[in-house]
């Protein structure tokens, strides 16, 4: 395990602005990869409480992508996004090989770091439906540059008393330079209490940790900008679902590269 630094005097390059009572459309996209369906029905249902951002699911929410995906439903916001034509195989997150363009967007960089810290703090739910996760997909201008840092992927069912098995690591996708590397690590905490996920990414690689310690390493490293995407999914609801699921982030922050992390 290499040695991961902390945010301490780093240069906060994005902070989410949840102290607005408002997405801000300068930092979000209020969509979940809306060139596969559209931006309304991918749009996601949410709420401010004392400056934090609630993201739901709710009862009435119809499926993001039904066609293609389900009865997932998503209440997800992002930095960026990018796509083809319509009717083109091209754009973010290609997650079946059937996909086209159904709604063209408009190619927009809100945030897009390449290495630097990213960190969220948040509370996820112990719901055995749903999944909360905050990762990072290549903006995917070019095909190749559309690999995954997941920092951190908390299924309900994996909560159990006082501990919990967090999603973290690399997926590869389209980018023949990379290998997949993600695991669960199980952790001894309570993740519907507050905890902050956050990794350090460098030319050298990526360190993944947890309440500042570092619990993964892994010597890839993507080296192109990424975009942010934070959200909560449901997958197939049970006869004893509640409503609203409720995902608190408490923050959201984006630090420039350490100098020392540039060095590679």
């Amino acid at each position: 395990m290499s040695d991961a630094t902390t945010a301490t005097d780093r240069r906060l390059e994005f902070t989410d602005g949840f102290d607005r009572g408002a997405l801000d459309p300068g930092r979000w996209l209020a969509a979940y990869l809306p060139q596969w369906s559209s931006r309304e029905r991918s749009a996601p249902r949410y709420a401010f409480e004392a400056g934090r951002l609630v993201l739901q699911i709710a009862a009435d929410q119809p499926p993001w992508c039904p066609r293609w995906d389900g009865e997932t439903r998503v209440s997800s916001i992002q930095t960026g996004v990018f796509a083809g034509p319509l009717g083109s195989p091209i754009g973010q997150g290609r997650f079946r090989p059937e996909l086209v363009v159904t709604e063209e967007q408009a190619p927009a960089r809100l945030y897009t770091p390449s290495y630097g810290r990213i960190e969220t703090r948040i509370a996820a739910l112990a719901d055995p439906d749903s999944m909360v996760a905050l990762w990072m997909i290549g903006f995917e201008d070019e095909p190749e540059r559309s690999g995954e840092i997941c920092i951190c992927e908390i299924f309900g069912r994996d909560v159990g008393p006082g501990s919990v098995r967090v999603g973290m690591g690399i997926h590869p996708f389209g980018d023949p330079r990379l290998v997949d590397d993600f695991e669960q690590v199980g952790l001894p905490i309570d993740p519907t209490a507050m905890h902050t996920y956050a990794v350090e990414w460098t030319p050298r690689g990526v360190d993944f940790l947890v309440d500042d310690r570092p619990v993964k390493h892994t010597n890839q490293s993507p080296d192109y900008p990424m975009q942010l995407m934070l959200g909560i999914y449901e997958f197939r609801p049970s006869a004893a679902s509640t409503y609203p699921k409720r995902f608190v982030v408490d923050h959201v922050r984006g630090y420039g590269p350490s100098d020392a992390g540039l060095d590679g």
